[in-house]
């Protein structure tokens, strides 16, 4: 089995989560506050905790329940509702969850098949929205971020990054695809009479990460740490990938260069004007967007130029070691200056203690 973690920083607390409990520890000390368990039991059947996330100032905690997903919201009266779509009915099936300004977004299939992965808001005071199906061929979800604009909040966007089957099945293309997407916050689907309750906005470019003066990438995207900035336009994303010649690679990006592929790209597949409002454009009301604005989402929602790193002609850090998963963590030197640290871990047990990489201060201000 495996356990979900989710920190409260304000509170100094840390929920774990595994078969069919819940653990709430002091994250000073990592003592047990409280464990919670009678509402979680599953017998005679299993229930995984898959998600916790902190939703509308309670914490609200999903489980596969005996392959019927459900959730809890932790109030003084433990409450429960339906989990499908949020928790997956196994747990080993690919699942992510995000909660932006109250509203829960999540990934996670719903059946035990594993099919019907897609990225939907399903809770909160904005419409449920999901999908179209023709968007996305087998995806991974790796990791969602709201990213916060204070003097703009109207246009703040929700990133998805994921991998998904590659189209072009030649013996010398790769399986996989790794992508980076967008959405509005403000995105409440289209009309009654087009596009009801599917997202009007997302948009979804490629990811390159490696050497192209070689055409050598890393091409499977394994996992997402992103450190966000005062200036949005700052946030940096730290990728971590995979190659087909079992090499580990980390690239790093910046909101603002996925902005402007998403922003000034052309659409793949299309040809015709490109209409006004431009596909992808956040609007207070996306109910009233035009038909062709809307289309080009429907049909064409890949941009044609790729998003490339900040060290654009090679990766950041190279490994032949095999990593599953990073973080970033800003640490004052002896010098007195703060310093950006890689944390990478494989996925083994005890790699806990992962590999040590010292940054450097180009990567402070690139």
């Amino acid at each position: 089995t495996s356990s979900v973690f989710s920190y409260r920083e304000e509170e100094q607390e840390l929920f774990v989560g595994g078969t069919d409990f819940v653990v709430k520890l002091n994250a000073n000390n990592y003592s047990v506050i409280e464990v919670s368990n009678s509402y979680f039991l599953c017998r005679p059947c299993r229930n995984v905790i898959t998600v916790i996330e902190k939703f509308q100032d309670n914490m609200f905690v999903c489980g596969t329940n005996g392959h019927k997903p459900k959730c809890w919201k932790l109030v003084s009266i433990v409450e429960s509702c339906e989990g499908a779509g949020i928790s997956p009915l196994v747990y080993t099936h690919n699942c992510l969850s995000l909660t932006v300004d109250g509203d829960l977004y999540a990934a996670a299939p719903l059946d035990i098949e594993g099919n019907s992965l897609q990225f939907r808001r399903k809770a909160g005071k904005r419409t449920k929205v999901w999908m179209y199906d023709r968007w996305l061929s087998e995806p991974t979800f790796i990791s969602a971020s709201w990213v916060k604009r204070s003097e703009d909040p109207d246009n703040e966007k929700i990133y998805i990054f994921f991998r998904e089957k590659n189209s072009d099945h030649s013996p010398d293309a790769d399986p996989w695809i790794s992508r980076v997407a967008r959405v509005c916050k403000t995105d409440e689907g289209g009309s009654k009479s087009f596009f009801q309750n599917m997202w009007t906005t997302f948009l979804k470019a490629r990811l390159v990460c490696g050497f192209p003066d070689e055409s050598l990438y890393f091409n499977r995207l394994q996992d997402i740490y992103v450190m966000h900035a005062d200036d949005w336009r700052q946030t940096r994303v730290f990728a971590l990938f995979t190659s087909s010649w079992n090499s580990t690679a980390v690239c790093i990006y910046s909101i603002e260069m996925i902005e402007k592929i998403f922003e000034n790209s052309t659409f793949k597949g299309y040809a015709k004007e490109i209409p006004t409002p431009r596909p992808g454009t956040c609007v207070s009301n996306s109910k009233s967007l035009p038909r062709a604005t809307v289309n080009v989402v429907k049909d064409h929602p890949e941009m044609v130029d790729w998003v490339h790193s900040l060290h654009s002609k090679a990766p950041f850090y190279v490994s032949n070691y095999n990593y599953t998963k990073i973080v970033v963590d800003r640490v004052q030197g002896a010098d007195q200056q703060v310093y950006n640290v890689l944390l990478l871990a494989t996925g083994k047990p005890r790699s806990i203690c992962a590999d040590l990489i010292c940054t450097f201060q180009t990567l402070q201000s690139s």
